[in-house]
């Protein structure tokens, strides 16, 4: 048999399954604001992996992943342990707010202090109590408010490993992304943690294509870490770009795009015209490059500047 698993103040026994809240602060209220955690503990031995969503208060989408990918794992039958964390930014989650109430953004926050900011001392707590505990991780995320993304991973394609992992995971887009500073996945890898950061569909809804990539994604890292057993994945295999750009306006008005997610585009292609609120003064939107569109604005007002359409490339 194997040994618990410590996390917190508890011991979670082989074979079981239990949930557990760290502390996080106490609210203003005079009740406890704490990070909810469900530990799988696997009775076979295995890899410790961690699944996290709502880094961004907003952003929903993968808080129904986890939803779904708990619903169909078991520790009876689990090789290894999972740890999932719904929702990290529980005070934006509440509100439906991005960031903290302070605005601070948690996601550029890490590994975080435990004397620091609000935003610091929840880092803090993840890479303490879940990141440093776990081998692999699966960062879950949507398209800032008025965007969407199509379903992508972005990783260090360049890590053998992590690029196996996001093949595995069978997203459309894999994109070979640079580290941001403060964000979870540099934070983890600097850990020594292997990470995909899974991005997709829009902030506060729920969208079922977004939703099924996602769970089917993170159950095949699962089986691919030899956790436990999915049929094998018979889809496309996933398009790898190794950089990305986003198409701006040169001017402001009323946006009617005409291309959509997951579109294969031209260079100097025509995405859309930008135009007054009589339809006259018009300005085409034109692709600077060729490539697979992974994600657009869904603000029809936009402003000159504004990003508008964002198309990855195989980096040639």
């Amino acid at each position: 048999m194997r040994e618990s698993f410590a996390i917190g103040s508890v011991r979670v026994r082989a074979g079981q399954q239990q949930d557990v809240e760290l502390p996080i602060t106490r609210l203003v209220t005079g009740g406890d604001a704490t990070l909810p955690v469900r530990v799988v503990h696997g009775r076979e031995p295995g890899p410790t992996v961690w699944v996290d969503a709502a880094i961004h208060g907003d952003e929903v989408l993968g808080v129904e992943i986890i939803r779904q990918v708990l619903a169909a794992v078991s520790a009876r039958t689990l090789r290894g342990t999972l740890l999932a964390v719904p929702v990290v930014n529980v005070l934006g989650f509440m509100t439906g707010d991005r960031y903290l109430p302070d605005g601070r953004d948690l996601n550029r926050s890490f590994p975080g202090s435990a004397r620091g900011s609000l935003a610091s001392r929840i880092a803090h707590l993840l890479m303490t109590e879940v990141v440093s505990k776990c081998d692999v991780g699966i960062d879950l995320h949507t398209a800032a408010a008025r965007r969407s993304n199509l379903p992508q991973i972005r990783a260090d394609l360049d890590d053998p490993e992590t690029r196996r992992l996001a093949e595995a995971f069978g997203a459309p887009v894999m994109l070979h992304a640079r580290l941001r500073d403060g964000s979870l996945r540099q934070a983890a890898r600097e850990a020594g943690g292997t990470v995909l950061l899974y991005e997709a569909g829009e902030a506060m809804r729920f969208e079922e294509e977004p939703i099924a990539v996602g769970v089917a994604g993170v159950l095949r890292v699962l089986a691919a870490l030899d956790m436990l057993d999915v049929e094998a994945n018979d889809d496309e295999p996933p398009v790898a770009a190794f950089a990305s750009g986003w198409m701006r306006a040169r001017a402001s008005g009323i946006l009617h795009l005409e291309v959509d997610l997951g579109a294969q585009v031209e260079d100097g292609q025509r995405l859309g015209r930008i135009a007054d609120a009589f339809g006259d003064n018009g300005r085409i939107v034109r692709a600077d490059r060729s490539g697979i569109v992974i994600g657009l604005t869904r603000a029809p007002i936009v402003h000159a500047g504004d990003a508008l359409v964002h198309v990855a490339t195989d980096g040639a």
